[in-house]
């Protein structure tokens, strides 16, 4: 079969033939293509930090620099892949991200083995610490360019392709099987390490996505509507497109260097990237904050369940609201619940701040997975949604690597990790503030088009 005909629209299937509109079916793939990324991401490996540290003899600073430095490095190459993604389309790219993924996971369930032949190669030549650090590094740098990065942006932006008038709903849909499949993961994954060993359980997300989640992708993705001759949305009437508000019809693509120039990208980027810094640092570490604050690991690990119930209502919330009101009052919203979640965080040990802990990263968490799938395409079109959404996805990611750094030197220098948590909740604060001036960049061009 030629490149060409492998790649077409109507192989294996004709989408058209579709009984309903096809684009749930991308909301579903889309949303198995998002679990699937949960070993690249930091709830995903909470539960392998101190295993690492132990099998490989590195310090929670050594772990966390090595997590630093591979989560930034996987960070730069993104608005690379985003680009891509632009040229090749939703298909091919999720293709290639589970393959990716897949294999990096074969190679994490092997780095034991690895820094073993090493030491044995190299002799006295490098220090066993150093030999670790490397080995460790590359596994960080490749999950997190994979799985969290390509395989979670190209899961979203297939969403986006495919509904304006009902992304937020069809976005919202899929947050809620996300929110509850992150929130079981550290205690499903805990299990199968129990059951598998770290490295059986690595082995086998591996094998699993090989197979389960490239031969999906393939089957089922396609890149937009427009090349199977329907439309976004599907039926959605004129009578319903009316009633949105209009903030939420696009007149203008932008190009990525236009959305870098608007108040609205970086109030809403540097927002994500907060949540991506503080979440990830809290998760990574969970097992010490929680025993510094007298909580055990299993009632630590145990707030992730009722934190997504929370996700889950703020989520569906959002998505029915997006498309009739606007999204800087949404984002208003977002930031104030990252204000809560870090007092939370610092008064884990009394009843009242876990329950600020919980309420408020639910409601961020929420508004967050809701959010960073709408504001792109909706503000800003989908003609380079790639490169826009990867500049994002680019800065979440960096953030998402230093985060665990940070709060890792905090416990070193001060034995604490309260003064950090508080220097954190200043950048809410501030976004909160700014982000009443986020407008909507599309309102500039329909007042020009009257």
């Amino acid at each position: 079969m030629s490149d060409k005909r492998l790649w077409s629209p109507k192989v294996p299937f004709d989408p058209a033939t579709c009984p309903f509109f096809y684009g749930w079916v991308i909301v579903v793939v889309a949303t198995v293509g998002i679990i699937f990324s949960i070993p690249g991401q930091t709830m995903g490996f909470s539960v392998f930090t101190d295993i690492l540290m132990r099998e490989l003899g590195l310090t929670r600073v050594e772990l966390s620099l090595a997590y630093c430095v591979g989560t930034v490095l996987s960070g730069f190459t993104l608005p690379c892949l985003g680009r891509m993604f632009d040229r090749v389309g939703a298909r091919r790219m999720l293709v290639y991200a589970a393959l990716a993924t897949g294999t990096v996971l074969l190679y994490l369930s092997q780095v034991r083995r690895v820094l073993d032949l090493l030491k044995t190669w190299v002799g006295d030549w490098v220090s066993a610490t150093a030999i670790a650090f490397g080995v460790i590094l590359v596994g960080f740098y490749l999950i997190r360019a994979s799985a969290q990065g390509v395989l979670t942006l190209t899961s979203r932006n297939a969403i986006g392709k495919w509904f304006d008038y009902r992304r937020g709903v069809a976005l919202s849909l899929s947050g809620v099987v996300t929110a509850f499949a992150f929130s079981a993961a550290p205690r499903g994954l805990d299990l199968l390490v129990a059951w598998l060993g770290w490295d059986g359980a690595w082995l086998m997300l591996g094998g699993l996505t090989l197979t389960v989640m490239v031969g999906v992708a393939w089957l089922f993705v396609r890149d937009n509507p427009e090349e199977c001759g329907m439309k976004m949305d599907g039926d959605v009437s004129l009578a319903k497109r009316g009633k949105a508000h209009a903030d939420s019809v696009m007149h203008h693509d932008f190009t990525r260097g236009e959305a870098v120039r608007t108040w609205a990208f970086w109030m809403f980027n540097l927002s994500f990237v907060f949540i991506s810094f503080h979440s990830t640092s809290f998760t990574f570490h969970i097992e010490s904050i929680g025993a510094e604050a007298g909580r055990e690991r299993s009632q630590v690990f145990g707030y992730f369940v009722p934190m997504s119930f929370v996700s889950v209502a703020t989520n569906l919330l959002c998505g029915w609201l997006s498309s009739r009101t606007r999204l800087k009052l949404h984002l208003a919203a977002m930031n104030v619940g990252s204000l809560i979640g870090v007092v939370g965080l610092v008064y884990l040990d009394s009843p009242l701040g876990v329950a600020a802990f919980i309420l408020g990263n639910g409601i961020g968490g929420g508004f967050f997975v809701a959010l960073s799938g709408i504001v792109w395409p909706r503000f800003y079109g989908r003609q380079w949604l790639g490169a826009i959404s990867g500049l994002g996805m680019a800065s979440m990611v960096v953030a998402s690597g230093v985060g665990p750094l940070v709060f890792s030197l905090s416990l070193r220098l001060t034995g604490s990790y309260e003064p950090i948590i508080w220097m954190a909740g200043l950048v809410p604060f501030s976004l909160l503030i700014g982000s009443f001036w986020a407008d909507n960049p599309q309102r500039r061009f329909m007042t020009e088009d009257g």
